[in-house]
């Protein structure tokens, strides 16, 4: 049983708790699932040339890498993500068709998620709480 514990947390990470901080001042990432590690935000990174990503998010779920801290940016950007999934179920298709077209920083998911990030922060006057956990 423990064997086949540690296969599924290499492959899908494991579940971990929003901050409490990071909830109480952007309620709207409770909106997401949250892991740490597994294969999805090494093979984000496998994409872009490096050896992990910091966060990639599929559908309502949002995987960070595991040495990565809780940050209000990264979560506001990854919940942009999860937010772009709901919208569409062409979305995945869409994103990859994107990156292929015009590259990872200049697709248009990617500049709306940084924008939806950097947008929230000023509203919250951006103290930008993080936890390292």
């Amino acid at each position: 049983m423990a064997a086949l514990e540690r296969l599924r947390s290499a492959l899908i990470g494991v579940p971990v708790a929003l901050p409490e901080d990071l909830a109480a001042s952007f309620p709207e990432l409770t909106e997401a699932r949250y892991r740490r590690g597994g294969l999805p935000p090494r093979v984000g990174g496998w994409a872009l040339g490096v050896g992990s990503v910091a966060g990639i998010t599929l559908w309502r779920t949002v995987f960070l890498a595991p040495d990565v801290p809780f940050s209000a940016e990264l979560l506001l950007h990854e919940l942009a993500h999860v937010r772009q999934f709901g919208e569409s179920r062409a979305f995945p298709a869409r994103y990859v068709l994107e990156s292929v077209r015009v590259g990872y920083r200049r697709n248009r998911f990617e500049v709306a998620a940084q924008r939806f990030a950097a947008l929230r922060l000023r509203e919250a006057g951006s103290s930008s709480p993080s936890s390292g956990t």
